[in-house]
């Protein structure tokens, strides 16, 4: 049975049995390649994928999921949906739906042959070998990833999408006589001719030699100055409270303050799934409610949850279109292309210049937004860097973070964890260092 038969199958089946129901059909492909010491020492492909279905019964929504197609396993999941929902007893909706529309994102995007695509992973592992302070070169690798998703409900939506990234990187140990420090990085795009070996592999180089020769940082309050890939991670962190159904869970320090100051002028915070090559775009969420632009903190005020057609009913707000599902899942809530936007008064001073959290998920609290982080940096005089320090940690509070942050760079820039975050350089007036 071809896709577009088993949605077919399911909600004329559903309809038959009296159901609401939401078929949520998705295939993902992935292809990894890894080179070490000038030769491709792996490739991996793989590809999954399957439908998932939401039905509601008597107001009551249960979920179950198929990865065959055949009218057996379609039945069986439709009966399981059916029974979950009778023995759960979550009371669910499906909203009403709206022909969507088929978009592919990606186009010719990863149609380069298979020997040009190896070919890239060998060039950034060369390349990454090519400074004298390289000591070890840990890999060197490519990486794509392809998803295909199709929306149809009893309730009228219908619509699919193709969308993909390509990814070049690597990991390598520089030296600078007894100082060591290993480094890795992966830089994305949507077409693999947009991935340039040569320069993914300087960069890498760069930002790990940079930290060579570090000083042991004193403890103390310093003014910080958080690099984009810090505080992408840091919004990664806050974007769970971020969601209505966090917060309906009681796991949002900001429910009840739409409205209120959360953070300092300087901070806008926006999530637009209509951005035009955006690593996480999208036409629709996983209800099939179109995209749009979302401004959920607006000069330091907090605007909106992110919500989903559920949520949104629940707290009585306007639905933002970020509902979220796989196939195997139940709905959810998530953000796409996240960001600070820039605002360009950034001028670098006095301070500590932090350039990579580690251990987020170990050492911030997506609740509570308390963090305690080990940290990489430098430190920072009359606008230039000096050396770099290390052995500390960060601590503080996410919230305090964001209302003092006291100026925010121009330039962009894009970390990819489950989400799309994004943030320019910005400076905030005082932070705990836990160092020397």
């Amino acid at each position: 049975m071809t896709l577009e038969e088993a949605k077919r199958y399911l909600l004329r089946r559903a309809k038959e049995l009296g159901l609401e129901a939401e078929v949520l059909f998705q295939e993902e492909r992935e292809l990894s390649l890894r080179a070490r010491q000038g030769t491709l020492e792996e490739i991996k492909e793989a590809r999954q994928g399957g439908i998932g279905l939401r039905v509601v019964v008597q107001g009551h929504v249960g979920y179950a999921y198929t990865e065959e197609l055949s009218p057996e396993a379609l039945e069986w999941a439709l009966s399981e949906a059916r029974d979950n929902a009778l023995l759960a007893g979550k009371e669910g909706f499906i909203p009403p739906g709206q022909a969507l529309g088929s978009h592919d994102l990606l186009g010719e995007g990863l149609s380069a042959p298979l020997e040009a695509k190896k070919q890239s992973a060998l060039e950034v592992e060369r390349a990454l070998r090519d400074d004298p302070r390289t000591r070890s070169v840990l890999m060197g690798g490519y990486m794509e990833k392809e998803v295909r998703m199709a929306l149809s409900s009893t309730l009228g939506a219908e619509g699919a999408l193709r969308t993909g990234l390509a990814g070049l990187g690597g990991s390598l140990v520089m030296g600078d006589g007894p100082s060591l420090k290993q480094g890795w990085d992966f830089k994305l795009a949507k077409e693999f001719h947009l991935l340039d070996p040569g320069r993914t592999a300087l960069e890498i180089r760069e930002k790990t030699a940079r930290h060579l020769n570090a000083r042991p940082l004193p403890t103390g309050r310093y003014r910080a100055y958080l690099e984009p890939k810090a505080m992408a991670g840091l919004l990664y962190v806050l974007s769970r409270s971020l969601s209505a159904k966090s917060a309906l869970e009681g796991k949002s320090r900001l429910l009840n303050r739409l409205g209120e100051r959360i953070a300092s002028e300087w901070v806008t915070l926006v999530d637009d799934p209509t951005l035009e090559k955006g690593f996480l775009s999208r036409p629709f969420d996983a209800e099939g409610t179109p995209a749009r632009r979302t401004v959920v903190v607006e000069k330091g005020v907090f605007k909106t949850f992110l919500h989903n057609a559920e949520t949104a009913r629940a707290l009585g707000q306007e639905n933002t279109g970020h509902a979220f599902r796989t196939y195997r899942g139940i709905l959810d809530v998530a953000p796409t292309n996240l960001y600070l936007e820039p605002v360009g008064n950034l001028r670098l001073e006095k301070g500590v210049l932090i350039t990579e959290f580690m251990g987020l998920h170990a050492g911030a609290n997506p609740v509570s937004l308390d963090f305690s982080l080990q940290a990489l940096g430098l430190w920072v005089e009359e606008g230039e860097v000096r050396y770099a320090v290390e052995n500390f940690a960060v601590a503080g509070n996410l919230l305090e973070l964001l209302q003092a942050i006291e100026a925010v760079g121009d330039e962009l820039d894009w970390e990819v964890m489950g989400a799309a975050y994004g943030s320019p350089t910005v400076a905030v007036a005082e932070l705990s260092f836990a160092g020397a």
